[in-house]
């Protein structure tokens, strides 16, 4: 018997997660780091376990009791059919699983299930539509670094570029090549270490150098400006007529929104709700329709 429902958005950096009862009320959150697969179905399993147990913990329960739990997943890296299938094996005991991408439970929480389309700019960054027809379309998502066009990853791997040219002397340094330089080991030799350690998150993690001296560093605003670029070219493939409505979604959609061309900016709308509260309305639809 099900008795709580979680939702899930597992992505590069961080995971959050929505615990709600069987009417579908939300109880609790919880977040723990990040579960995209890309680092480890092992890894990725801890993570949603550790913040559905913070959920839990939040309302007086020790141990998360997965028989009596349907869980939504919308997870980075699930595009890749060998880790989701490996990831689906794993599967701890959950009475119902249902996994999809972290795009499509953004899709669904934004607009609540309605036809619309979604730019998801975080650690990565993919496109998804829900048309009038019900097709679904998804756009970008390929991963770091061949894709994420625009998302953190993609950002710092920029970031990375420019210093690089900065300390060979063949391109003009700043506070904002100063604050990478020493975010990464402050000299070459340790620089050299940091990137061969990297990962998707750690380069994310130097988007917060970009967004700091976009204002007033060159390099940085070529950064984003390009990013805002790459993102209404998502949104223009999702939907070339532009008539469905648009929300740029994620944790850096807010401070793209600034960047993003004047006609992309017009079509675009707050989301009604986030990945994790789309995981949550995937699992509960699953639910209605095997009951039906």
């Amino acid at each position: 018997m099900i008795d709580y429902l979680i939702g899930v958005d597992g992505g590069g950096t961080n995971t959050r997660v929505r615990l709600a009862g069987r009417d579908g009320a939300v109880l609790a959150t919880g977040s723990s780091g990040a579960s995209g697969l890309r680092h480890g179905i092992d890894n990725a399993w801890s993570a949603v376990l550790a913040a559905t147990s913070q959920a839990f913990a939040a309302i007086g329960i020790d141990t998360a009791p997965m028989s009596a739990c349907a869980i939504g997943l919308g997870m980075a890296g699930v595009h890749n059919k060998e880790w989701a299938a490996t990831f689906r094996a794993a599967d701890p005991g959950f009475g119902a699983l249902v996994l999809d991408t972290d795009g499509f439970t953004t899709l669904m929480g934004a607009h609540g299930g309605q036809p619309g389309a979604i730019v998801a700019i975080g650690t990565g960054s993919v496109g998804e539509a829900l048309r009038q027809d019900g097709t679904r379309v998804e756009v970008g998502g390929w991963g770091f670094p061949a894709g994420d066009e625009a998302g953190g990853a993609w950002m710092g791997l920029r970031a990375i570029g420019h210093i690089e040219q900065v300390l060979d002397g063949r391109a003009e340094g700043g506070a904002f090549a100063d604050a990478v330089i020493g975010a990464c080991g402050g000299a070459r030799d340790p620089i050299q270490v940091w990137l061969g350690h990297a990962t998707q998150t750690d380069y994310a993690g130097l988007a917060r150098f970009v967004v700091a001296h976009g204002a007033s560093d060159p390099v940085a605003a070529g950064i984003l400006t390009q990013a805002g670029a790459e993102a209404a070219r998502i949104a223009r493939a999702l939907d070339p007529s532009g008539s469905l409505p648009l929300a740029l979604c994620g944790g850096l959609g807010d401070t793209l929104r600034t960047y993003l061309p004047a006609e992309t900016l017009a079509r675009c709308s707050a989301p009604h709700g986030d990945s994790a509260a789309g995981a949550l309305r995937m699992i509960e639809l699953h639910l209605k329709d095997a009951n039906t």
